[in-house]
């Protein structure tokens, strides 16, 4: 985790998984750190888990009583907990989509600095990535590190068809076409993955 240069952050990461995986409560890693135990470029500098919203308060309750300080904020996707300041994101709705038991299917167990634990698949994550884009927030700069390191492990097809409502990820997949980082849809043969 040495490209990461927060060791402190990879610590917290450990303990949340730690105290998740003791009390039973199904999780997946997410974000930028699921990037990075692919095998992917990743420049971000915080932690998320995705848990069901019915484990919510299980896992508040069991992190509280590791030492974690909770936090609710307003948005209503997600709870917080913080070790020492440094923030762990308990996401219970990503791109407006409830965690269910199929979200936890499409994981891939990876160990995260000795820790094995489940990491969202490459393709669920550039459909989160994607879903993301927004009238308000469409930085592709940050989604192109998360394609160009992953893509052999990404089934593109999947990600177009499970995108194409979004004009956002539409462009997106355009310039990566342009870009030559995965082939056009109309030009795989067969229009299977690449």
């Amino acid at each position: 985790m040495a490209e990461r240069g927060d060791e402190s952050l990879v610590h917290t990461l450990k303990k949340v998984a730690a105290v998740l995986k003791q009390s039973e409560i199904p999780f997946a890693l997410g974000g930028s750190f699921a990037v990075y135990a692919h095998g992917g470029h990743s420049s971000d500098h915080d932690v998320d888990f995705l848990i069901r919203e019915a484990d919510v308060e299980r896992s508040l309750e069991a992190l509280v009583a590791a030492g974690f300080v909770a936090e609710r904020p307003p948005e209503d996707w997600l709870v917080k907990v913080f070790d020492d300041g440094r923030m762990v994101d308990l996401i219970h709705r990503p791109i407006e989509t409830p965690v269910t038991e199929e979200t936890f299917a499409d994981t891939v167990v990876r160990p995260v600095d000795a820790i094995q634990m489940p990491v969202l698949s490459a393709s669920q994550l550039m459909v989160h990535k994607l879903l993301s884009f927004s009238q308000h927030y469409c930085d592709f700069a940050r989604g192109l590190p998360l394609a160009r390191s992953l893509r052999e492990q990404i089934d593109w097809e999947r990600v177009r068809k499970e995108t194409q409502h979004s004009p956002y990820a539409e462009a997106f997949l355009v310039l990566l076409d342009r870009l030559e980082v995965v082939p056009d849809a109309g030009t795989q043969a067969g229009g299977g993955t690449p």
